[in-house]
């Protein structure tokens, strides 16, 4: 089976979906294992892809700081690494 591509809004959203229908209880037993499937491995969507950022923003944190230290200015957005 394919990895399935979702962004981090397409997948909380699909998770907030399952838990709003086990909290009213409209899912039936026959398929709760599978949504408990699903709502797993949209949960390590969601935090795979907020690992990601957090690692790309505390990049870019430590860049600028050594800009700081060094008493440069960062390069512009448009001159860095996309």
């Amino acid at each position: 089976m394919e990895k399935e591509e979702l962004t981090y809004t397409q997948a909380f959203n699909e998770l907030q979906e399952i838990v709003s229908q086990m909290e009213d209880s409209q899912i039936p037993v026959d398929e709760l294992d599978e949504k408990i499937r699903r709502a797993a491995d949209l949960l390590r969507i969601c935090k795979d892809k907020l690992h990601k950022t957090e690692k790309n923003v505390q990049k870019v944190l430590d860049e600028i700081s050594r800009y700081a230290a060094e008493g440069e200015s960062p390069p512009s957005i448009s001159e860095g690494e996309p």
